[in-house]
């Protein structure tokens, strides 16, 4: 059986690492390393498929050291020993050990007089930060690199090769990938390049062939790189109507008809889903244009389960009629989605260094937490200081509505923070702690 596209297409030497060039480009720490041949064990920390075992193939190839892959948790110690043993014989072994914050203190022990000889370099993988889940006594051995999450122009240079490939990846098939599929497919897995090729492979093999070649369209790459099932329909459509119909009534003010609907559901004996929904529309519909009644209607869907039916009818109505009646706001809900679009997009994988955590030892080698600025040592517990990160720092998920006085209340503060932020670039030191 052949082996994944993303498992095929891994880089054999340095040059061919997607993206992490604060590492591997020109005159950078691990190429230097590479190039000099003075190889020392390292931990990659970073999300999934964003190229720690990449750079560890690419370290074996460049410097043709036998390249070997154990996984901390499932592998034993037995295993170490086999390639402990090689190392012994053949000269120094590359050691990929994923997931090493599971490292147990067997294996660990048995690894650090390896470490200390060099005989084996070891590689540490691990999407958990090194500083807080791994021992000392191989932090101490070993240097820390943090791994960046890769740009789509990182991603799109990932999916080329692999399409042009005639060895390892794709190029046999003459892949004709349209645009905006190709900027689906690298938008859709959190810059998960491993799940991208992975899911461009299905796509490929998966789709019959025409004059010689494969077109992937929008629609195959939906189909391909999907994430959730579709959810069965147990009680049929009308189910499912009548709770649409129920926060419908709601949202349009319309107390008559939320109370048909929620007896129909409460008929139906489906107390758990009137719950649900009355809960979802008091925050989705009303949220910040009277608070106070969404935690009435939280209060009262919490002395409906307690009592259960046929006495839950009776907070339920009153919570029903009270959401009716308030005005109404949806600017949480916009709010969260467009900050959503934005992570599903791809556009919000960086943190600005100063609000990392930096509470660990490490962190300021790391340049994490460095220049906060702490907002109660200010006038007006508030200090001008960017929060977003630099390809988003324009971006305004919350537009106030005024439908109701806390939310207008609420954008008041906004006018006033904007004031203070005019006034802080205009006169700096009346901003000072």
């Amino acid at each position: 059986m052949q082996k994944p596209l993303a498992y095929r297409m891994r880089p054999t030497n340095i040059d061919e690492v997607v993206g992490q060039q604060h590492l591997v480009g020109p005159h950078k720490i691990i190429r230097r390393m590479v190039e000099a041949k003075m190889l020392s064990s390292m931990i990659l920390y970073g999300p999934p498929g964003i190229g720690k075992t990449s750079i560890a193939s690419a370290i074996a190839g460049s410097t043709k050291y036998a390249f070997r892959m154990l996984n901390a948790a499932t592998d034993t110690k037995k295993d170490l020993q086999i390639v402990a043993e090689e190392a012994k014989m053949s000269g120094t072994v590359v050691l990929l050990l994923d997931e090493i914050h599971r490292l147990d203190k067997t294996k660990q022990d048995f690894l650090l007089p390896l470490l200390e000889s060099g005989s084996i370099i070891l590689i540490g993988a691990t999407t958990e930060n090194p500083y807080i889940n791994i021992s000392p006594a191989i932090r101490s051995r070993v240097q820390i690199f943090e791994l960046k999450p890769l740009d789509s122009d990182d991603l799109k240079k990932a999916v080329k090769r692999a399409l042009d490939d005639t060895q390892n990846g794709l190029g046999t098939y003459h892949v004709k990938l349209d645009e905006n599929a190709l900027n689906l497919l690298v938008s859709s897995t959190n810059g998960d390049l491993r799940s991208i090729l992975n899911g461009l492979e299905l796509s490929v093999l998966s789709t019959d062939a025409k004059d010689d070649s494969v077109h992937i369209d929008l629609k195959s790459i939906e189909e391909s790189v999907q994430r959730k099932a579709i959810s069965s329909d147990k009680n049929g459509d009308s189910h499912y109507d009548v709770m649409s119909a129920f926060q419908k009534s709601i949202r349009g003010s319309d107390p008559n008809g939320a109370l048909l609907y929620l007896a129909r559901l409460l008929e139906a004996g489906d107390l758990t889903s009137a719950i649900r929904r009355l809960i979802v529309c008091a925050y989705e519909d009303v949220g910040l244009a009277n608070p106070q009644a969404c935690a009435r209607a939280v209060q009262a869907a919490q002395v409906a389960q307690m009592v259960g039916l046929p006495e839950a009818r009776i907070p339920l109505a009153d919570a029903v009629i009270d959401l009716c009646l308030c005005p109404k706001s949806n600017s949480g809900v916009v709010a969260i989605d467009a900050a959503l679009a934005d992570v599903r997009s791809g556009k919000a994988n960086s943190i600005p260094d100063d609000l990392k955590d930096a509470h660990y030892s490490g962190a300021k080698k790391l340049g994490h937490g460095v220049g906060y600025k702490y907002p109660h040592d200010y006038q007006h517990a508030w200090v001008d200081q960017q929060y977003l990160p630099n390809n988003l720092v324009n971006q305004k998920y919350y537009q106030p509505n005024d439908t109701g006085k806390y939310e207008q209340a609420l954008s008041q503060r906004i006018k006033q923070i904007h004031e203070w932020k005019m006034n802080s670039k205009r006169s700096p030191n009346n901003y000072d702690n």
